[in-house]
């Protein structure tokens, strides 16, 4: 028998099932994430080291919810990007006309990795950039996103 440290997250499947809702209602479904290095988004949308994205059938290709990454192919001022969000780096799965969804607390391994310094780590030609990469290429130090205090949970903007 599994104690609740080994069974799998339920995060994943809560996110099909909202997903789902969202798209059978009629609504848009949108994801908050937290940006570290190990997303791949278009680092210039990035925002207080979040990102909304919009994950409807219509804004995205190839979309797969997979249990430990959520990947697309999506379009962002016109280019063609691929889109590969870790599980466990989602905030929130809503729908943009009500706002409603569920927000999720930042993992524990999300907030641990990003409280460490991460290298310089070299990318292949074309491969997409994580804002750590821009910071160092720009000779910035890279700034953390900010973690939410223990007692607070994420806060959901709506978005016009």
């Amino acid at each position: 028998m599994l104690d609740s440290m080994d069974a799998p997250s339920t995060r994943p499947y809560l996110i099909r099932a909202l997903y789902e809702w969202c798209t059978d209602s009629g609504f848009t479904p949108f994801i908050a994430v937290q940006v570290d290095d190990g997303v791949r988004v278009p680092i210039e949308f990035v925002k207080d080291g979040e990102i909304v994205l919009n994950v409807s059938f219509d804004a995205t290709s190839a979309l797969k919810l997979g249990n430990e990454y959520i990947e697309f192919k999506g379009r962002f001022g016109g280019v063609a990007r691929d889109i590969l969000v870790p599980v466990d780096h989602v905030l929130a799965i809503y729908a943009r006309e009500n706002g409603q969804g569920m927000a999720f607390p930042i993992s524990t391994k999300t907030a641990k990795a990003q409280s460490l310094d991460v290298e310089a780590v070299s990318k292949a030609p074309g491969a997409a950039l994580t804002a750590v990469d821009v910071a160092q290429e720009a000779g910035a130090e890279p700034t953390p996103p900010k973690s939410p205090t223990p007692a607070s949970r994420p806060a959901l903007t709506r978005i016009k």
